[in-house]
């Protein structure tokens, strides 16, 4: 079953327009959560990687899988004011704004290793703060991983603009 087949498209969400790709279905089927997650970790098997980061939320559930996989470290990337202990911020752009997300300031060593993973790649906004982010603590940011890519949006090269190699499991024409 291909993994497109696992994500359900839900119509006008959150607004009209919209085709929200949720990928809550792909998590709930043992198989499709097992081979997402193999798929992103098999270009670094057998790599050294330092340390795996996800965004707020979804990228803490396919993170902390692929973590464990490459037998390294995760950091949680958060909104402003969810962490606990001192922490590092950037501000980055959205669609129609600004936002902020933070990492606990010892999340990361100068000169780490770093894969970046959420769910889904749109804008890129989101993934080139996180970058920011890390490269502001000194992390090498090795590659940016998403299971879903909506190539109409751009995000992808916006991150490879960077410097930074996306992958991606399937894609969506349109959004």
């Amino acid at each position: 079953m291909p993994l497109t087949a696992a994500i359900r498209t839900i119509p006008d969400y959150p607004k009209k327009g919209i085709l929200f790709r949720d990928i809550t279905t792909l998590l709930g089927d043992a198989r499709a959560f097992r081979r997402a997650v193999d798929e992103l970790v098999q270009p670094w098997s057998g790599s050294k990687m330092d340390k795996v980061a996800g965004m707020e939320a979804r990228g803490f559930i396919l993170g902390g899988a692929v973590a464990h996989q490459l037998s390294a470290g995760f950091i949680p990337i958060r909104k402003k004011g969810k962490l606990p202990y001192k922490t590092v911020a950037i501000s980055y752009a959205l669609e129609y704004g600004f936002d902020e997300m933070e990492m606990h300031e010892d999340a990361v060593a100068a000169g780490e290793r770093v894969i970046l993973v959420d769910d889904l790649i749109a804008t890129g906004g989101t993934a080139a703060g996180a970058i920011g982010l890390l490269r502001k603590m000194g992390a090498e940011v090795v590659a940016a991983c998403f299971v879903i890519d909506l190539p109409d949006l751009g995000g992808a090269k916006k991150i490879e603009a960077l410097g930074v190699p996306t992958r991606s499991l399937v894609s969506f024409e349109g959004h």
